[in-house]
Parts: C-alpha cells; sequence; structure tokens
C-alpha cells in the first residue's frame, strides 16, 4: 500500500520561507509532483520531479522561487519555498506516480497526499 505523507507547512509572513517534505513508502520508482490548490480555484502543478531527480519541472508562477529535490534513500521529497507571497496560500499536496520519467499531469499520479496547508500573510 502507497503512502504519502506530507509536512512542513504553516504561516509565514510575504517574502518568507518553508520546506515542505513528502515522505512515501509502499513504492520503489516513481515520479514525484508538489500541486496546490487554493479555495475556489482548480488544483494546479507547482513543481515536478522525475526518479533520478536529475530533470525537473516548474510553473511559471514559481519558478525562480521553488527548489525541488529528492532523497531516494529517505524516500522523501522536498519542496524549498522561498519569497513567499499571499498568492501562494493554498494547501499543497504531493503526488507519486508510477514511472521514472517526469510529468506534471495530473492524470498521471495515482497516489496523493492529504496536502499540509501554506499561507502567506501579507
Amino acid at each position: 500500500q502507497v503512502q504519502v505523507v506530507e509536512s512542513g507547512g504553516g504561516l509565514v509572513p510575504a517574502g518568507g520561507s518553508l520546506r515542505l517534505s513528502c515522505t512515501v513508502s509502499g513504492v520503489s520508482f516513481y515520479r514525484t509532483g508538489w500541486f496546490r490548490q487554493a479555495p475556489g480555484k482548480e488544483r494546479e502543478g507547482v513543481s515536478c520531479i522525475d526518479w533520478s531527480g536529475t530533470v525537473t519541472y516548474y510553473s511559471n508562477f514559481v519558478k525562480g522561487r521553488f527548489t525541488i529535490s529528492r532523497d531516494n534513500a529517505k524516500k522523501t521529497i522536498y519542496l524549498q519555498m522561498s519569497n513567499l507571497q499571499p498568492e501562494d496560500t493554498a494547501m499543497y499536496v504531493c503526488a507519486v506516480g508510477s514511472g521514472r520519467d517526469i510529468s506534471c499531469l495530473s492524470a498521471d499520479y495515482n497516489n496523493w497526499g492529504q496536502g499540509t496547508q501554506v499561507t502567506v500573510s501579507s
């Protein structure tokens, strides 16, 4: 049984930083993505990474501010978020999909965590 557990969310002022973690169990080789959903908005892909950790993708609205990485020995994926802005406020959800290549399409993920809330005050 695959389990995906996020941590690291919280309340920060604009310009602040947070590091989200996603710990995975029950699967050996997988792509990983961070998605977010704000109230009243559709879920959107934030950043994704392939199995090897060498190929990454960032949405335009986080490029240059967020960094995704992974430690396969620890089965943990990280999202370092810097210069956070109020518009980054959302529930951030980690997703795991079968396959080693990169994808930031929701349809390519079949295991989702419960999410961790990120709130940025102005």
